[in-house]
């Protein structure tokens, strides 16, 4: 459907401003237009951060979702808490095998749990105007009477509560705006729109 692709923009420039846990890049660049000939050249920032997977801990006979809640920088604006429910998620490595092996490793480490089933559902662009970075999101089959009641590593700052809870509790607190950030968004409503084909297992 898509009229255009990697053969028809051109890179000028490419100045990094900044490395860290969060890198910034400037382009200098050009495209093709759809009515024709090319753009006059632009510059745009983009920010690199890595891709990441986030995992929806789902107890298929309970009905249940184990879910997080974790303090965020980026939520300190936020009126009521800093502090966000969402679902395990982790960055992926260079040296990382694969991202569903990264969605088994974080659903350890931040729920204390193991899953026998990890169901791919998509991977989505979180903001693709100024960022580079893809979110896989995983189903994850999980006994949820095994998750731990804390969770993260001291290692990396993450000091994690976990909460077991119905899965209509779960939609309740998306629908009242208290699940908030994106991934978990699209994630729950993932699950919901293919709750059918769990719910007959």
């Amino acid at each position: 459907m898509q009229k255009f692709n990697h053969d028809d923009y051109q890179i000028l420039e490419k100045t990094s401003i900044r490395k860290g846990f969060l890198s910034l890049f400037r382009y200098r660049l050009k495209h093709k237009l759809f009515a024709g000939g090319w753009s006059a050249e632009f510059e745009r920032e983009v920010m690199e951060r890595g891709h990441a997977v986030v995992v929806l801990p789902y107890d298929v006979a309970r009905d249940a979702l184990v879910v997080l809640e974790q303090f965020r920088i980026g939520a300190l604006e936020q009126d009521d808490s800093p502090w966000l429910l969402e679902f395990v998620a982790g960055m992926i490595d260079a040296d990382d095998a694969s991202a569903e092996a990264v969605a088994h490793r974080e659903l350890h480490e931040e729920a204390g749990l193991t899953s026998a089933q990890m169901d791919y559902a998509l991977t989505y662009l979180s903001t693709p105007g100024g960022c580079t970075e893809k979110i896989s999101i995983y189903i994850a089959h999980v006994d949820s009477s095994q998750a731990a009641r804390h969770g993260g590593l001291a290692s990396e700052n993450e000091d994690i509560r976990v909460h077991v809870l119905p899965r209509t509790d779960v939609v309740k607190l998306l629908e009242q705006g208290k699940i908030n950030n994106a991934a978990s968004v699209i994630g729950l409503q993932w699950l919901q729109l293919h709750l059918e084909r769990y719910q007959a297992l």
